[in-house]
């Protein structure tokens, strides 16, 4: 791809081998109608219309609030924002590439990029930093170079917000344990007997009699309250299941490097070691099945119901939880590992620009306006996720310690330094696809953890056939 800063040209050599490549990732994929769920009026005559994608409802009012902010200063731009539910998101976001009608701007994930990027759909945007002398270092640490190409040439979008996973608790259900807000910054797990942390999520779950996990008569069949829930197996990334162990026993990581990793390691004996002792949760009780799990009640349904006591997820989800229930919901951090620390995946989305847009420069402005304080400082006031941006990051911990949120259970990670950078490859859709029956696999007790071996050499062996096509 080449870039004409001057005129504004876009040249994309073999455009439509691209085209037809996304045609053949979408293939077999039901795609829906290309109706947002939500949208704004188009723009005034003479405005160049901008269309802008999200997939988080829960932050649409901050981005209105910030698009109208950009048009206050940009006259001249209109952003039309539309709207849909994640399941829908990436499928509609490939269909219209395919289409060549992708909006101009869309919120990015780091797990999607790279097979956008390597199918040549994704702006550079490096140009326009260096043009504009834009300053990079009032994002968090490594939230920035998570956007950058492979060979670190090009940049594809610029961050706005970063998460982390902690322990969402029921006060009450805690309490009643006998255990503190300090106890719960304290526990530790191991994958031999589970440490402090087993303990209590078995002193948290309940059989229907009434009898706790870590009493003589508990009935693991009947369970009423579990001490903890999960959404899915995780597939290969296990952000909310089993990343925060995995990532604290020792130096295990999924590739040798990341981003942009060619070798997985779920055939390392500490992972298979870890969850072999996160699904043991599930034979002791004190974790539903899979079965029940995947039954088709959220989690944050469960949580906010009583149904879980505990529940690993992620900030982005704090005011989804205070919003679904009347519990007294708080937040500790993950659990300490073996390694003596405790582990985070962060993540970091970015606004991305299509590369098929007619208005890179419009684009350019509109993407660098996100990535300001004076619309990251708008999302902060939302309460929904934690800005990018340092400053606007320290506003956001001051409206969800407002919200009566411990917010430094998610920033403790950062302070630290025990965050690990989300998995960026760039085949990750098949990787995933390998994963998830394996790791369905195991969870159900048809294999035992070992049999990842197997489905990690399945993993390696397509990323080594891939190796030299991006």
């Amino acid at each position: 791809m080449r870039l004409d800063m001057k005129n504004s040209v876009i040249a994309v050599s073999g455009r439509r081998f691209m085209v037809a490549a996304l045609a053949a990732v979408l293939a077999g994929i039901l795609t829906v109608g290309l109706t947002s769920c939500s949208s704004q009026v188009s723009g005034k005559p003479g405005q160049t219309t901008l269309r802008y994608w999200l997939w988080d409802s829960g932050q649409l009012p901050g981005y209105r609030q910030c698009a109208a902010d950009f048009e206050r200063e940009n006259p001249d731009v209109h952003i039309q924002i539309e709207q849909f539910g994640w399941d829908d998101y990436w499928t509609q976001i490939t269909a219209s590439m395919v289409a060549e009608n992708a909006p101009d701007v869309f919120t990015d994930h780091t797990s999607q990029f790279g097979k956008y990027s390597a199918l040549g759909q994704l702006l550079d945007i490096d140009p326009y930093v260096k043009r504009d002398n834009y300053d990079l270092s009032h994002y968090a640490a490594g939230l920035a170079d998570q956007w950058k190409s492979a060979d670190g040439k090009h940049r594809y979008g610029l961050p706005k917000d970063w998460d982390t996973e902690a322990i969402f608790y029921n006060e009450d259900m805690v309490k009643a344990a006998g255990y503190t807000k300090d106890d719960l910054w304290k526990l530790e797990w191991n994958p031999q007997d589970g440490g402090s942390f087993e303990k209590f999520l078995a002193r948290l779950t309940v059989d229907v009699n009434g009898v706790h996990g870590d009493e003589p008569g508990f009935d693991k069949k009947h369970v009423k309250v579990y001490g903890t829930g999960y959404n899915d197996t995780g597939g290969g990334l296990g952000q909310i299941q089993w990343s925060p162990y995995a990532l604290s026993n020792g130096e295990w990581r999924w590739t040798e490097k990341n981003p942009w990793g060619m070798h997985f390691n779920y055939d390392d004996p500490k992972f298979q070691e870890t969850i072999g002792w996160w699904i043991s949760l599930i034979k002791k009780g004190y974790m539903p099945p899979l079965s029940v799990a995947t039954s088709g009640v959220g989690t944050v349904e469960s949580l906010g119901s009583g149904s879980y006591a505990t529940l690993l997820e992620g900030s982005w989800n704090i005011s989804t939880i205070d919003n679904a229930t009347d519990l007294p919901i708080q937040v500790a951090p993950t659990p300490i590992g073996p390694d003596g620390h405790r582990a985070s995946v962060t993540n970091g989305l970015a606004d991305s620009i299509w590369v098929g847009t007619k208005h890179p420069q419009e684009s350019w402005r509109w993407v660098k306006y996100l990535g300001s304080a004076k619309c990251q400082d708008v999302i902060a006031e939302q309460g929904t996720v934690f800005p990018a941006i340092t400053t606007s990051t320290d506003k956001a911990i001051k409206t969800f310690e407002d919200m009566g949120y411990d917010a430094r259970a998610f920033s403790v990670h950062l302070e630290d330094k025990t965050t690990v950078p989300s998995l960026v490859v760039d085949r990750w859709a098949q990787v995933d696809a390998l994963m998830k029956p394996a790791m369905a696999s195991v969870m159900s007790f048809e294999s035992e953890p070992s049999s990842l071996t197997e489905a990690n050499r399945r993993v390696n062996a397509l990323m080594s056939a891939n190796r030299g096509k991006r």
